[in-house]
């Protein structure tokens, strides 16, 4: 039995569930800045989560109970950060049935493009979705997409989400030509000096 998961309260308010139905695990603590991205934004959409520490190469019998314990225990979808050999989202993979999300940790020699690497090129029949490097927000973006055609509560949150980003978009300065204008305007007062 897995012990200490970091439960958070996402969305325990606007959720029906009140059980973690998406598993977020980190390599090592150290990952958390980044993977607290994807707690974030299952927050906002009203998804419960559960974040903890699962190393493939130091804690190994835990990876393998939590993998095959994670269904039983109402998690539906798992996100797995690791960086370096990030050998955590692929092994998770092979031992559940569930849909598994990587996350590339940056790291300090290659920036994450070697985690990168080894989380995208998985062998045929062990699938990973894969978002970019340190693309955490983008991981619980996804969770919540993949459980929104099982909730309809959780699809109504993505899609005003949707709406809300698009809206942001469309008010911006950009969006509405104003700083174009007055870049135009501010050229052509600087060729008549």
């Amino acid at each position: 039995m897995i012990k200490n998961p970091r439960r958070t309260a996402a969305g325990v308010k606007k959720s029906k569930h009140l059980s973690p139905v998406v598993g977020i695990l980190g390599g090592s603590k150290s990952d958390f800045p980044i993977l607290e991205k994807a707690v974030a934004i299952l927050t906002e959409l009203g998804v419960p989560t559960e974040l903890l520490v699962v190393s493939a190469h130091r804690t190994p019998d835990r990876l393998f109970t939590y993998a095959e314990q994670a269904s039983s225990r109402g998690i539906e979808v798992i996100i797995a950060g690791a960086g370096g050999a990030a050998h955590l989202p692929g092994m998770l993979a092979a031992k559940t049935h569930l849909p598994v999300i990587g996350v590339p940790i940056p790291t300090e020699h290659l920036r994450g493009l070697d985690s990168l690497l080894s989380i995208v090129q998985m062998p045929r029949g062990i699938p990973v979705a894969t978002v970019a490097i340190g693309g955490a927000e983008n991981a619980g973006l996804l969770a919540a997409q993949i459980l929104a055609g099982r909730y309809p509560s959780i699809a109504a949150e993505v899609k005003l989400y949707r709406q809300r980003q698009t809206e942001g978009v469309l008010r911006s300065p950009e969006a509405t030509g104003t700083t174009s204008a007055r870049m135009l305007q501010a050229s052509k007062f600087h060729a008549r000096s």
